[in-house]
C-alpha cells in the first residue's frame, strides 16, 4: 500500500512538473499600442515592427546595444564608392520551406515604394538605391548615385519577405496570413486587429530556437486593463508600463519592473511656414493676422518656458531623460556642445517682448493621448508652463489615429510628437523631421512645421556622402547644432522604456522599444 501511494505521489508530481513545463512554453504579452498590419512594409511604426520582426528577419539586425550584427546578411562591404555588396546567409528557409535567396532581397526592396495607402513609408530607406544586381543566389549588389555610407544601417530597417508568397499580394493578404511567410523565429497563426496576434515557434528557424513555443500579443491600450491583466496572470509581460504604477509593481514580489533608457525623442513642432496660423489667437481668442512662431525669438521663448526637470520628476516619475537635442549620448549625431535648456521665465518674457508680444498671445497645443508615455499629461503641463510667460495655451489631445492624419496635413500650429531613429543615428530625424519635403528622396516626410534651413541642408547632404565615420558623425552633430540654434523644434526629453514581467521571465529591455520574446529567458 505504501509503495502504491508513493508511486502515485511520484506520478502526480511528474504530471505537475510536466504541466508546468508546458505552461512555461506559452506566453502572452500585453501591448500598449495596436498593430495596424502584419505586412512588414505597410507602416513605418515601432509598435508594428515590434511584432512583425518575430515573423520576418532583416538583412542586418541590432543587438541590445543597438550595434549592427549579421541577420540574413552575413557580411557587407563596398566594392567601389557607389556599390555595396551583401553576402547572404546560406541554408535559410522561409516558413513554407522555400529557400531564401538574393531574389527575395531584391523583391523586398522593389516592393516597398509600391505599397498603397501607407501611413508611413519605408521608402525613405530605399530611395538611395539606383540599381540592384543579383550576382548569385547568395550575393546581391546595391548601387547608389553617390557614395552612401548609411546604406547598411538602412538595410537594417525593413524586413525581407518571400518573393514567392508576396508577389501580387496586398497588405490584407499578409493580415490573413496568406502572404505572411517569413524566415523568423515564429510563424503567424492569426492576426485580429485591435485584439490579438497569435504566433507559433518556427521549429526550422536558422538561428537560436526561442524557449517559448506559443506566443500571443494581446492589444491592451488601456493602462489600467494592461496592468490588471498582468496582476491576474492573464498576460505575463506588458510593455508601456504606466509610470504611475512603477512603485506599486516594483514592490510586488511576483513581478519585475524593467527600465531601459530609450532613443525616442519627445518634442514640440511649430508652424513656421504660414503667415497666419490656424490655432494662434490674441489674448481675447481672436485670430491673429501674423504668425508669431515664424520668429525664432518666440520659439526660443517657448523652449525657455518649459521646465524639463519638473516634467521628469512630476509627470514621468523619473522615466525620462531631459534633452536639448535629437540623439542620446553614444549615437552618431549627438553633440557634446548642446545642453538641456534651463527654465528661464524672465528670459522667455524678454524674448517675447523683443519679438513684439509683450503680453503674449493665445495658442492651442495638439497632440496624441495614447501614443507616448504620459503624452496627455505632458500636453497639460506644457500648457501650464507657457501660461507663466504670458502665452495662453489650451490643449487638444486626441487618439493617435485622429492626431497623426491632421499632423500629416500640417493642420496644427503647435503640437507634441515623438521620433525614434530607425537607423539610430542623427540623419534619421534630420532628414524626416527637419529637411524640406522632397518625395523623390524621401526627405521631410514628417516635417510638420515645414521648417527649412539652407545651411543645415548643405551640411546634412555632405554628411550623407562622407564615408569616414568620425567625419560623418561631426557633420551630423553640426547639422543638429544648426537646427537647435534656430529652435526648429523644441526637444523635451528621451523616453525611458518600461516593461513589467512575471518573476520567472527574465528580460533586460531594449533602447529601441522592442519586446523580443525570443530574447526572454524562462526560469522555473
Amino acid at each position: 500500500m505504501i509503495e502504491a501511494i508513493g508511486r502515485k505521489v511520484i506520478l502526480l508530481m511528474a504530471l505537475f512538473w510536466a504541466g508546468a513545463a508546458v505552461q512555461a512554453q506559452t506566453v502572452t504579452i500585453g501591448l500598449a499600442a495596436d498593430i495596424t498590419s502584419m505586412d512588414p512594409h505597410y507602416h513605418l511604426l515601432t509598435s508594428n515592427q515590434n511584432v512583425v520582426e518575430h515573423v520576418f528577419n532583416r538583412l542586418i539586425e541590432r543587438d541590445d546595444q543597438l550595434r549592427m550584427v549579421p541577420g540574413l546578411a552575413l557580411s557587407w562591404r563596398t566594392v567601389d564608392p557607389l556599390t555595396w555588396e551583401f553576402k547572404l546567409r546560406p541554408n535559410v528557409k522561409f516558413h513554407d520551406g522555400s529557400p531564401f535567396t538574393a531574389d527575395d532581397v531584391a523583391f523586398s526592396i522593389e516592393r516597398i515604394p509600391t505599397i498603397k495607402d501607407s501611413p508611413g513609408s519605408f521608402a525613405v530607406y530605399t530611395k538611395a538605391i539606383t540599381n540592384i544586381t543579383v550576382v548569385d543566389p547568395l550575393t546581391i549588389r546595391l548601387k547608389t548615385a553617390a557614395p552612401y555610407p548609411l546604406l547598411p544601417a538602412e538595410m537594417g530597417t525593413f524586413a525581407i519577405v518571400s518573393k514567392k508568397a508576396a508577389t501580387g499580394a496586398s497588405s490584407a493578404d499578409f493580415n490573413s496570413g496568406k502572404a505572411a511567410v517569413g524566415t523568423g523565429p515564429y510563424k503567424l497563426v492569426r492576426y485580429a486587429r485591435g485584439d490579438k496576434i497569435e504566433l507559433v515557434r518556427n521549429e526550422s528557424f536558422w538561428g537560436k530556437k526561442p524557449q517559448i513555443e506559443k506566443l500571443t500579443f494581446k492589444v491592451l491600450t488601456n493602462d489600467a486593463a494592461r496592468v490588471a491583466a498582468l496582476l491576474s496572470n492573464d498576460v505575463q509581460v506588458i510593455d508601456g508600463l504606466p509610470v504611475a504604477d512603477i512603485n506599486r509593481l516594483s514592490a510586488n514580489t511576483e513581478l519585475t519592473v524593467v527600465r531601459r533608457a530609450g532613443t525616442r525623442l519627445i518634442f514640440l513642432n511649430m508652424d513656421q511656414f504660414r503667415d497666419q496660423s490656424p490655432f494662434v489667437t490674441d489674448k481675447d481668442g481672436k485670430p491673429m493676422t501674423v504668425n508669431p512662431l515664424k520668429d525664432a525669438r518666440v520659439r526660443h521663448a517657448i523652449s525657455k518656458a518649459i521646465d524639463r526637470e519638473q516634467i521628469r520628476t512630476q509627470v514621468m516619475e523619473g522615466a525620462s531623460r531631459p534633452t536639448g537635442q535629437l540623439m542620446i549620448p553614444g549615437l552618431p549625431g549627438y553633440s557634446e556642445a548642446l545642453k538641456v535648456e534651463p527654465v528661464d521665465i524672465e528670459g522667455a518674457k524678454k524674448l517675447l517682448a523683443e519679438a513684439g508680444y509683450p503680453n503674449g498671445f493665445g495658442i492651442t497645443i495638439h497632440g496624441p493621448n495614447n501614443r507616448y508615455v504620459q503624452d496627455d499629461q505632458i500636453l497639460q503641463t506644457v500648457a501650464q508652463m507657457l501660461s507663466r510667460v504670458g502665452i495662453k495655451a489650451s490643449v487638444a489631445a486626441q487618439p493617435s489615429a485622429m492626431f497623426f492624419p491632421g499632423q500629416a496635413k500640417h493642420s496644427y500650429s503647435l503640437s507634441l510628437s515623438g521620433w525614434g531613429s530607425g537607423t539610430f543615428e542623427g540623419s534619421s530625424p534630420l532628414r524626416s523631421l527637419l529637411s524640406a519635403e522632397d518625395k523623390a528622396k524621401g526627405f521631410g516626410a514628417v516635417n510638420a512645421g515645414k521648417y527649412y534651413n539652407a545651411k543645415m541642408e548643405e551640411v546634412l547632404q555632405k554628411a550623407l556622402v562622407t564615408l569616414d565615420e568620425s567625419g560623418r558623425d561631426k557633420l551630423l552633430a553640426q547639422a543638429t547644432e544648426i537646427v537647435i540654434a534656430d529652435q526648429a523644434i523644441i526637444p523635451i526629453h528621451h523616453q525611458v522604456n518600461l516593461w513589467a514581467t512575471r518573476k520567472n521571465i527574465v528580460f533586460s529591455g531594449r533602447a529601441d522599444e522592442r519586446t523580443y520574446a525570443f530574447d526572454f529567458v524562462l526560469q522555473p
